[in-house]
């Protein structure tokens, strides 16, 4: 077998960081997974019966520990919410907090979003994919790591109804400005706030731990919301 003829290792966006599970996001993982956990093996999802009604569909990629994507599933009890995040703790927070706090309409998978959007994800479903504060991968060698690429960008708007939105956000202005590259040649979006425009903080998404880290740090906040249009 020639190099050419091996197969490619997918090159990964995120670094697994498993961390320490508390007994609580332990606890919660072992009891209410069922209730709330989804697999990428249970194959494409049907979203009323997951989750009882026919409301609108809102996918998070890496919500780090759930704390904003759970405040955005109170905010809206009337849209429901699929969080992707590989990094469990995160993920038993999420679950452990949103049980105690009696929300229905969020769920989880604890697994890679391509694979997700690829294997679970029905195409032309969703009305809205949110991306924030995403891993920069700040030297240039490994710019290639971050997830909003082209190939990614039409992966999301195959699976977004017309008239959905990719949301992204970054307190690190040259992965924004890489953003807005990528997006603003994207075929099938238009850019809500005009051509190469950001757009202001919607009112729908919360401060982050991350967004607060990078004030402390002195650093701007960029939103960028793109509509699929085709």
């Amino acid at each position: 077998m020639t190099e050419s003829d091996q197969p490619q290792r997918r090159l990964r966006s995120f670094v697994r960081r498993q961390g320490r599970l508390t007994e609580g996001q332990s606890r919660a993982l072992d009891t209410l997974w069922q209730t709330y956990g989804l697999e990428v093996a249970d194959g494409m999802l049907s979203f009323p019966d997951v989750f009882g009604n026919d409301g609108d569909v809102i996918v998070e990629i890496g919500f780090g520990n759930g704390t904003s994507l759970l405040e955005m599933a109170q905010t809206a009890p009337d849209k429901n919410f699929i969080g992707v995040e590989v990094h469990r703790p995160g993920v038993g927070k999420l679950i452990n907090d949103a049980h105690h706090a009696g929300v229905t309409n969020v769920r989880t998978f604890c697994d890679d979003a391509i694979d997700v959007l690829q294997h679970n994800i029905p195409a032309n479903s969703l009305a809205g994919v949110q991306l924030f504060f995403p891993d920069p991968w700040h030297k240039k060698r490994h710019n290639k790591r971050r997830i909003v690429q082209p190939e990614f960008a039409q992966k999301i708007r195959a699976k977004l109804k017309v008239g959905g939105y990719f949301h992204m956000a970054t307190d690190w202005e040259p992965y924004a400005e890489h953003m807005m590259e990528v997006m603003s040649v994207a075929e099938g979006y238009d850019n809500q706030a005009g051509p190469n425009q950001y757009s202001p903080k919607p009112d729908y998404r919360p401060n982050t731990k991350f967004e607060r880290r990078g004030e402390r740090l002195g650093h701007g906040v960029w939103d960028l919301v793109f509509i699929k249009s085709s």
